[in-house]
């Protein structure tokens, strides 16, 4: 193999290509991701280390009164051990992983993602990005649908960094804000705060912060120091879906 190739693969050109091909592009938090790596091998011989696939999204970051966008990894999936890909050999590589509960859905401006890597040995690493649409499981559908049911209308959905209190395995939590433009709670709430915590055995845990709407002097007074706020953690189930609107609506109703 002449110099000059070997000198190209080492700066990307003529080097091992990857491409990952999805059985599908749509999938709800704890389901499994199945696919094919696809490795083309390039004009010469290369030493991969590893072969990674990594879950990415995005979330909002505040410093300095001033918020960032910061790319943060989800989930990191190692599919092989070091291997030799040789002069224009092709390789197939399939794989399975389970999207975890804590996957944002790809709702508003969240965005989730499949990067691949290999690592090569004396060369630029190729890579590979394919986009998912991450949709509500049957519990979170039906957290939605109590919601909505009370009047409540989607107003923004972000993920945004969480205070440490609030942190699980990642720095951030996905925030969906709702405004109520009809039912029960139309004229005592500003605003309604729904956060998804995975809570094992296909429960969810549910933090609503019910934002009450100022009423007279102690309300505007409430309201300027910031404790007309009320956070309220609650467990629900499968089994609990043909019930949920009306237990969503009793924890509200404590706190409007």
């Amino acid at each position: 193999m002449s110099f000059f190739n070997k000198v190209f693969a080492s700066v990307g050109i003529g080097s091992a290509a990857v491409d990952t091909k999805l059985e599908k592009d749509t999938y709800m938090p704890g389901e499994t991701v199945k696919g094919v790596v696809e490795i083309r091998g390039g004009k010469v011989e290369q030493q991969v280390d590893e072969i990674y696939l990594a879950l990415n999204t995005t979330y909002l970051r505040e410093s300095d009164d001033r918020k960032y966008t910061v790319t943060a990894t989800i989930d990191r999936f190692r599919l092989t051990t070091p291997f030799t890909i040789r002069s224009n050999e092709r390789k197939e590589i399939p794989f399975t992983f389970q999207l975890p509960y804590d996957t944002p859905l790809t709702i508003g401006r969240s965005k989730v993602w499949v990067s691949t890597g290999l690592d090569i040995k004396g060369g630029v690493d190729p890579s590979d990005q394919d986009h998912l649409k991450v949709v509500p499981n049957p519990l979170m559908s039906a957290v939605f649908n109590s919601v909505d049911n009370l009047g409540f209308r989607i107003r923004e959905a972000d993920c945004e960094e969480a205070p440490r209190r609030l942190r699980g395995r990642l720095p951030f939590v996905q925030e969906f804000e709702f405004v109520p433009t009809s039912g029960p709670f139309r004229g005592s709430l500003d605003e309604l705060e729904v956060v998804f915590f995975p809570a094992g055995n296909g429960a969810l845990d549910i933090m609503l912060q019910v934002d009450r709407r100022a009423r007279g002097l102690s309300g505007l007074f409430s309201e300027a120091m910031g404790t007309d706020e009320t956070n309220v953690r609650l467990t629900v189930t499968n089994a609990e879906i043909p019930y949920l609107t009306q237990k969503i609506q009793t924890v509200i109703g404590r706190y409007s």
